[in-house]
């Protein structure tokens, strides 16, 4: 397990998987207060969405990359004849694919909200609210990637299957950051990520057996 996870973490490093959504998620936050304009209080509300809405997009961007490159090569193959079941890596890419992308969004956030003029409070819940909702992301974008698999353009189809499936994750995420019931949008956030987390090592272990066999 600790092998399998080793490698994914050296896979999203070489490959950019864990740069290059550190970077839209900057782009985002550096350009959001362009188009909205000056206006603090303004930014502060409608900042906290738009951050999300950039996690959600930063977990998609490395989709094509989590298990495709691994079916071309074989790999997924050489590990089920070796005995390690496609649940097993599947949770080593959950693992590995939240790590490269879930903690740097964590720290990027706080740049992020200094440009967003999001006040202390905020920036509390929006910390809390990604620490609860990036594992939910990681899960939807591996079971996605488990999907679309061996398809073409999975990059499109890994987009139109994810975008609707993470509304719950955003909209919750979305409501710990406005006004009033941060605590019972933090609960249904966590309730929402903790079952895509459950699910996906299940749903994208069967979808990677489905594309070796």
């Amino acid at each position: 397990m600790t092998a399998l996870l080793l490698r994914e973490l050296r896979l999203a490093a070489s490959g950019g998987s864990a740069v290059l959504p550190l970077v839209f998620f900057l782009l985002v936050a550096t350009l959001f207060p362009f188009a909205v304009g000056p206006d603090a209080p303004l930014l502060a509300r409608t900042g906290g969405g738009a951050l999300w809405m950039a996690a959600l997009l930063a977990a998609l961007l490395p989709v094509d990359r989590l298990v495709e490159p691994d079916r071309t090569a074989g790999i997924l193959d050489q590990l089920a004849v070796r005995g390690i079941g496609e649940e097993l890596v599947a949770v080593a890419k959950l693992l590995g694919h939240w790590l490269a992308f879930g903690p740097p969004l964590m720290l990027a956030a706080l740049p992020a909200a200094a440009l967003m003029k999001l006040p202390g409070d905020l920036l509390a819940r929006l910390e809390l609210g990604l620490l609860a909702g990036t594992p939910g992301l990681a899960a939807l974008s591996l079971i996605v990637a488990a999907l679309t698999a061996g398809l073409r353009t999975t990059g499109a189809l890994a987009g139109l299957l994810m975008l609707p499936l993470a509304v719950p994750i955003l909209i919750f995420g979305a409501g710990m950051t406005g006004q009033g019931g941060a605590m019972g949008a933090a609960k249904l956030l966590a309730a929402a990520s903790l079952l895509l987390v459950a699910i996906a090592p299940f749903a994208a272990g069967a979808a990677m057996r489905a594309v070796r066999d």
